[in-house]
């Protein structure tokens, strides 16, 4: 797994989570401040698209995470 892969599957993960805890009409709502951490992932989604600089990213490469070769195009 490359970190772009991986980034995607988080970021995925954290904004179905926190809109389950967030959202009155989930059976696990937990409270409706789990919206302001979707509207966070979304931001740094959004930023990171334009700035190519992802602190999750920067994290998973320390760990050990190899990047995606830019020439492969995603093979």
């Amino acid at each position: 797994m490359t970190t772009d892969r991986a980034v995607r599957i988080m970021a995925g993960s954290f904004i179905l989570i926190s809109l389950a805890l967030g959202v009155p009409e989930s059976p696990l709502f937990v409270s409706k401040h789990f919206l302001w951490f979707t509207a966070f992932v979304g931001a740094n989604l959004f930023q990171s698209g334009f700035t190519r600089f992802c602190p999750a990213e920067s994290i998973m490469v320390k760990l050990g995470i190899k990047r995606l070769d830019e020439s492969s195009c995603g093979r």
